[in-house]
């Protein structure tokens, strides 16, 4: 495909041709941010994996704040979310109703939850040193605006009850749902010691219900694309969505805007400024997908038939999911 098309803007294929330093050099002052994530993917050697579920490649939560009373619905292909905001008891107060959770924090909460759910086998989710450990890779600290953005979002998440409606088969799958069970209280520690500050107190039990489709329907990601992209919710949204879909086509797919509108900007009024912003956002989901085969085209977008972000059967390896018989570094 031509450079013209390239949503990153070529950004994957002049750092592996050229290098780095030489690709940032080659391209504009904004897209040297894409030439930035696509250098840090390709030259992961590490190879940790996320895990998301298959209804949030197809959906997603919002990505702005909603007036606490609301609930949220986003449709997606052949699946609705549902979130409705909740009320909570925090401390000796009063129960207090908390509105649905939303943007980057909220969904880098849920993909560590997820990723350390399928990890352990377990609905029970420590929090603690290894969640502290986790968000430290995604270039989160426990502390200031986004600790206290982590709080308000963990909150949310703990109070909402959600449910997931598929059309077809799976439609009696859910019929009362929720993120988590109990727990996702967090707790700054007493303490001045910097080792200690941050270190949450307690675990969480994840919804029997969600757990058991998170068990059935895993999505692996890989963790380098989710650091890249943990401060953009919209990129995050996109590159789950191909992650899920690109490995499943039989052929060239194009998507029309007005589809692409429906699942990721139904707020929008007019098409001209959701497809702005929409272009804006895949950049930095492609730029994180070396395998991902994507094209710009006029009416919309183009997808090819790719390889996974993560292939091959995953299996704990030292603490982590690792995949089995494939090298970390993107081809």
């Amino acid at each position: 495909m031509s450079i013209e098309g390239e949503p990153d803007f070529g950004a994957r294929r002049l750092v592996l041709v050229h290098g780095r330093d030489t690709a940032r050099a080659m391209v504009e002052p904004e897209q040297k941010r894409l030439v930035d994530i696509a250098a840090e993917v390709m030259g992961d050697d590490v190879g940790r994996i996320g895990i998301t579920y298959t209804g949030f490649c197809l959906t997603g939560l919002p990505h702005k704040r909603l007036p606490d009373e609301h609930p949220w619905e986003k449709k997606g292909h052949r699946v609705t979310l549902l979130i409705e905001p909740g009320r909570m008891k925090i401390g000796r107060g009063p129960a207090k109703l908390h509105g649905v959770p939303y943007g980057a924090r909220a969904r880098m909460i849920l993909l560590y939850l997820q990723t350390q759910a399928v990890r352990t086998g377990s609905r029970e989710v420590e929090l603690g040193r290894s969640m502290r450990d986790w968000l430290g890779r995604m270039g989160l600290s426990w502390g200031g605006e986004t600790g206290k953005a982590l709080r308000e979002q963990a909150t949310r998440i703990a109070a909402c009850s959600l449910k997931f409606f598929w059309e077809g088969e799976d439609s009696d799958g859910w019929t009362k749902g929720g993120f988590v069970r109990s727990g996702l209280r967090f707790h700054l520690a007493d303490s001045n010691d910097e080792r200690q500050q941050g270190l949450w107190q307690e675990s969480v039990l994840l919804d029997e219900v969600f757990y058991e489709a998170l068990q059935k329907h895993p999505v692996p990601l890989r963790e380098a694309a989710l650091r890249e992209l943990s401060d953009r919710s919209t990129s995050l949204d996109l590159y789950i969505w191909l992650a899920y879909r690109l490995h499943t086509l039989k052929a060239r797919t194009p998507v029309r805007w007005a589809a692409l509108r429906e699942q990721f900007g139904s707020n929008y009024a007019k098409i001209s400024a959701f497809k702005r912003d929409f272009i804006k956002a895949l950049g930095p989901a492609v730029a994180a997908y070396p395998e991902a085969r994507v094209e710009l085209a006029e009416e919309g977008v183009v997808l090819y038939p790719s390889q996974p972000p993560v292939t091959r059967r995953l299996v704990p390896v030292g603490g982590e999911l690792t995949p089995v018989g494939r090298r970390a570094r993107a081809r």
